[in-house]
């Protein structure tokens, strides 16, 4: 038979390591009845290394949480792959005030379209 402290120390460790599931939350698009996020914490992507110039605009998809937190941020469409992860690195750091349903907040899937000019 174990002992409590045995015992205890077992449940403390996998209470360290087994991290409950994330709570899944539904997804809604953009539509009537739905108020869409609004940014209110925005980050610029950083610009090319100096001498590189480039025109033309990344269109980023993401799904902002009820949190306001974006998430599964992805390139939607291209422009350059460098210039690509920089919008990326920045979108992952913009916060939102979530899109609500009936008065609660929803997570939603969005597209930015990040544009960038001759630099």
């Amino acid at each position: 038979m174990r002992s409590f402290r045995a015992i205890l120390c077992s449940f403390i460790f996998l209470c360290a390591v087994v991290r409950p599931q994330q709570k899944q939350e539904q997804v809604y698009d953009l539509g009537p009845g739905i108020t869409p996020p609004k940014v209110v914490h925005q980050v610029a992507p950083e610009h090319p290394a100096e001498g590189f110039r480039i025109a033309g605009s990344v269109l980023i998809g993401l799904i902002v949480s009820t949190e306001g937190s974006p998430r599964d941020v992805r390139v939607l469409r291209s422009l350059d792959k460098g210039v690509d992860q920089n919008a990326v690195d920045a979108v992952k750091q913009w916060r939102f005030e979530p899109a609500r349903k009936e008065g609660e907040p929803v997570a939603v899937r969005l597209s930015i379209e990040i544009r960038f000019h001759d630099m």
